[in-house]
């Protein structure tokens, strides 16, 4: 289900009370739910697998609970900005209430800046990515006279980039157009660079010392994948990026296990993704001791990729 919950006071700067509610709000999403509820801030999403008519009940009594929450704390729930979203292929699509208000469905929801639809579809993500890199850089165009590498190149890192990397192991582009759409941006702000007008992209890139957008995304995957590996494969990620067990294995002796989808999104998910990049990693980069010694070798060995 899309939307904050605790967003969902009507005047919440004015009304004190509400501070204490959301507060009391915490007792109720740890123990009396029987969804996975999600929090960030105060932005909070509540959902669950509903693939037969329990799990769509079990969502709707959890809905009920919080409406009764709401009830007994004196909490006025602005349900206008409580959207259902529906995932995945054969989704029955079950309607919800939330008191006695049906909630609408949402094709796509933006959830922390990251617009998300109902197939998993990234393109819509991408497009907003670009079209507020664009903006950016026509701003910066029209701001300055001369651009020279030295102001230009700053400046395209500091406030176009990350526009365009904000987030992006969730939302990493699927299809190619999606691809060439985010690159124009960056193709885009080289060109303008004074001297480099006539030059090829690549030529551009390497001039200035800068990675294509595709190969950004590769490193920042391979950087996550390391730190997981080395600090965060315990608990209940455990698991989540196995390493392959055999001692026959070649190579940097630190192999990923490959992992097996019927269907192609599944194969596009990070932790299917970084798996031949990983295992074809030098051994001193997977060996590493620490993360700036890992990302020396890394931009090392990407220099000379293609």
């Amino acid at each position: 289900m899309g939307g904050s919950l605790l967003d969902l006071f009507e005047n919440p700067r004015v009304n004190y009370q509400c501070l204490y509610n959301s507060l009391n709000l915490q007792d109720v999403l740890k123990k009396g739910l029987e969804g996975v509820v999600n929090k960030f801030a105060d932005d909070t999403k509540l959902g669950g697998a509903v693939d037969s008519i329990e799990g769509g009940e079990a969502l709707q009594r959890d809905l009920e609970r919080l409406e009764n929450w709401a009830i007994t704390s004196h909490v006025r729930l602005n349900k206008g900005k409580c959207q259902i979203l529906h995932l995945g292929r054969g989704n029955p699509g079950y309607t919800y209430r939330l008191g006695d208000e049906t909630l609408e469905t949402s094709h796509a929801e933006r959830d922390l800046g990251v617009l998300v639809d109902s197939k998993l579809n990234m393109s819509q993500q991408c497009a907003q990515a670009a079209r507020k890199a664009n903006r950016i850089l026509g701003c910066i165009k029209h701001s300055i006279a001369s651009w020279s590498r030295g102001v230009n190149v700053p400046l395209y890192v500091a406030l176009v980039r990350p526009r365009l990397e904000y987030c992006v192991q969730f939302w990493v582009p699927q299809y190619k157009k999606d691809i060439k759409l985010l690159e124009s941006v960056q193709r885009r702000a080289t060109k303008m660079v004074k001297g480099l007008e006539g030059k090829t992209y690549e030529e551009r890139l390497k001039s200035l010392s800068l990675f294509s957008l595709e190969k950004r995304r590769l490193r920042g995957d391979l950087i996550v994948a390391y730190s997981f590996l080395t600090r965060g494969s315990e608990g209940a990620c455990a698991g989540l990026l196995p390493l392959v067990t055999s001692d026959r294995t070649r190579g940097n002796g630190m192999k990923l296990q490959w992992g097996r989808f019927r269907l192609d999104i599944g194969k596009r998910f990070f932790t299917e993704r970084v798996v031949g990049h990983w295992n074809r990693l030098p051994r001193e980069a997977v060996t590493a001791p620490s993360l700036t010694e890992f990302k020396k070798h890394l931009d090392n060995t990407l220099s000379h990729m293609l």
